[in-house]
């Protein structure tokens, strides 16, 4: 087995454990849907192997990977105190299972998966403390959201909870949702509108083309009447001015 800082001085309640970051190789003495119990030699405590630390790639079940009595080489990542419990956990696929190579030197990867695990706790800690809270009912001024501890309400006065933001954003989406229909309807009734106003007074020139070229044909028409009665009245007028012959 090989590890770091081997001189090193285990902290209290870690004595007799493999060391962290320490690569061994270990039979796999049970599985579950959810990854596989690995036993290391001379050692009597099991780790475990997360499917998410079985595989590069993502693993459904960890009896797709590995089999009861299987040996795996395995990497040490974790060691915490939980209570009276220590909890062990191993990666496969910081090994390479053929050689046993270490395949994250540095600790990079551990490191990170270290991370994301305690930050996952810690939402999931916070997320079930804020729902107890918010599930409690004061018994000083029987509202809901805080302890009696903490409550600062004179006697007989009930205060609740303001809401949040993220709940108040939804209306104030709706508002901007139903303003921006209405602009948008103003716009639409506006070029009808505008439409039926250019429509309008297309028809209206066309009306007034119409009564002009009318005019024109009467015109036309009457010409030739009017040139035929103005030359029978020169005619008359002649006729009228001719002396009579004695």
């Amino acid at each position: 087995m090989s590890h770091h800082d081997g001189s090193s001085q285990e902290p209290a309640g870690l004595d007799g454990l493999p060391p962290l970051y320490s690569i061994a190789k270990g039979e796999v003495v049970s599985i579950q849907t959810y990854g596989a119990f690995v036993r290391l030699p001379g050692y009597r405590k099991e780790g475990l192997v997360h499917v998410s630390e079985m595989s590069a790639s993502r693993v459904e079940n960890a009896s797709e990977i590995v089999d009861v009595g299987e040996h795996v080489w395995i990497k040490v990542i974790g060691r915490e105190i939980q209570g009276e419990k220590v909890k062990l956990s191993f990666s496969m696929k910081a090994v390479n299972q053929g050689t046993g190579r270490d395949l994250d030197p540095n600790n990079v990867i551990a490191d990170q998966d270290s991370r994301r695990r305690r930050q996952f706790r810690d939402q999931t800690s916070n997320r079930i403390t804020l729902e107890a809270v918010l599930n409690t009912t004061c018994t000083k001024c029987g509202c809901k959201g805080h302890f009696t501890k903490d409550c600062f309400s004179a006697p007989g006065l009930q205060y609740t909870l303001l809401p949040e933001e993220d709940d108040e954003e939804p209306q104030h989406q709706q508002t901007s949702a139903a303003t921006s229909q209405q602009e948008s309807d103003r716009k639409k009734k506006k070029k009808v509108k505008e439409n039926e106003e250019e429509e309008e007074e297309g028809e209206k020139r066309v009306g007034e083309r119409q009564q002009q070229q009318q005019q024109r044909m009467q015109i036309q028409e009457e010409a030739p009447w009017q040139r035929r009665r103005g030359e029978k009245e020169t005619q008359k007028t002649q006729i009228a001015q001719t002396p009579l012959r004695q």
